[in-house]
């Protein structure tokens, strides 16, 4: 007979299973005393009136709490335990900041960028900062050579543009995750298509198959749309090689495959929804946030459900091309930020600077990813 019961106020048990205290009673007669006892130890303690939970066994161990997982690239998988949106930080500035910084990268990130710095300059009108967007992929050689402060990138970067910098600092350059994207399939507004299969999406732009296409989709028919539309050839609009949104979409969307040759590469983000706004067969990829009202975004259907490029798609990591978007920086481990490039961090990851995400067309870190985030970058 096991009986456990809590004194009020106290952290200790008192646990009637333990036989030192029942040595010597072993005569059926004496559980009466048992009994006594328990119950001249609950008036002398008193009873909690809830029953303790048993302690775990070697058939109940206590379930392990997996770690955040403080950077998830090549992947869509969310954070867990997720907070309101309205709990991020309040953005505090400090007295006499000026100095200069500068930043290349992303072109996905062009306009974000030129928003967060115009709003940080409000608060000290002595920062000067020089925003390029070339491409993600001129982020790693620019900090890995010191010529810029901060390395905007749609993607993570890939274990051989890490090497440069770690041969030149002995360390590899800090990823933060400041913002998130889903990348949207665009047709031209009057397109009647209303939806794709991840496997049609393959017959489109590649020319492998490797992410289930049958055969390659060269005309609107093959894609079920009737009447003048079904001879009507299809016109493909992409990013080029050196954007990250290029290389996400190839791995994502292609399984690594090869791009079609056909496909009208442009230099930019915005390039791409302007070419099939103004084409009426057109069809393209390109950041959630440079949508217009020239173009429709498609549903994707994944086989488990039929998604728009929506904010709540992409916090889920249901929407297949959900994506976060990463400021690089160079932290050495151990040691402060500079103040500049400090209060320009706090300031992006404050309730401010994701409510300027959002306006951008993005979609905001959720708080508990804002402050992980954070710390690695004031730590």
């Amino acid at each position: 007979m096991r009986l456990s019961f809590r004194a009020r106020g106290a952290d200790r048990l008192i646990d009637t299973s333990n036989k030192n205290i029942f040595n010597n009673i072993s005569d059926l007669g004496l559980h009466c005393y048992k009994i006594c006892y328990v119950a001249a130890l609950c008036l002398l303690v008193g009873c909690a009136g809830e029953e303790e939970a048993p302690s775990p066994s070697t058939s109940q161990q206590p379930v392990a709490l997996e770690p955040i997982k403080l950077v998830v690239p090549e992947s869509t998988q969310r954070d867990s335990q997720q907070g309101p949106a309205d709990s991020l930080t309040d953005y505090v500035p400090i007295t006499d900041l000026s100095g200069n910084m500068s930043s290349s990268g992303s072109d996905t990130f062009a306009n974000l960028m030129t928003l967060w710095t115009e709003a940080f300059k409000r608060y000290y009108p002595s920062v000067n900062i020089q925003v390029q967007a070339a491409g993600s992929s001129t982020a790693p050689p620019a900090l890995a050579e010191g010529t810029v402060n901060l390395g905007p990138m749609s993607r993570p970067m890939r274990a051989k543009e890490t090497e440069p910098f770690e041969r030149n600092f002995g360390y590899r350059p800090t990823a933060l995750r400041v913002a998130m994207d889903a990348l949207a399939i665009y047709v031209h507004k009057d397109n009647p298509l209303d939806q794709l299969t991840l496997q049609e999406l393959d017959a489109l732009y590649s020319s492998t198959l490797r992410c289930g296409g049958r055969q390659p989709i060269d005309f609107w028919g093959e894609l079920a749309l009737e009447g003048s539309w079904q001879e009507r050839p299809i016109q493909l609009f992409g990013r080029n090689s050196v954007s990250g949104t290029y290389g996400y979409f190839k791995q994502s969307a292609l399984c690594s495959g090869d791009f079609k040759n056909d496909v009208n590469e442009q230099p930019g983000s915005a390039s791409v929804v302007q070419a099939v706004a103004s084409t009426l067969n057109g069809i393209g990829y390109s950041g959630l946030g440079y949508k217009t009202s020239g173009v429709k975004t498609l549903r994707l259907n994944t086989g488990k459900a039929v998604l728009l490029p929506t904010a709540q798609n992409a916090i889920s990591g249901e929407y297949p091309f959900s994506r976060y978007m990463y400021l690089y920086i160079n932290k050495k481990p151990g040691q402060s930020l500079p103040p500049l490039e400090r209060e320009f961090i706090k300031f992006i990851l404050s309730k401010e600077g994701q409510a300027i995400v959002e306006k951008d067309g993005y979609v905001p870190l959720q708080p508990d990813i804002a402050n992980v985030e954070l710390r690695k970058a004031l730590i």
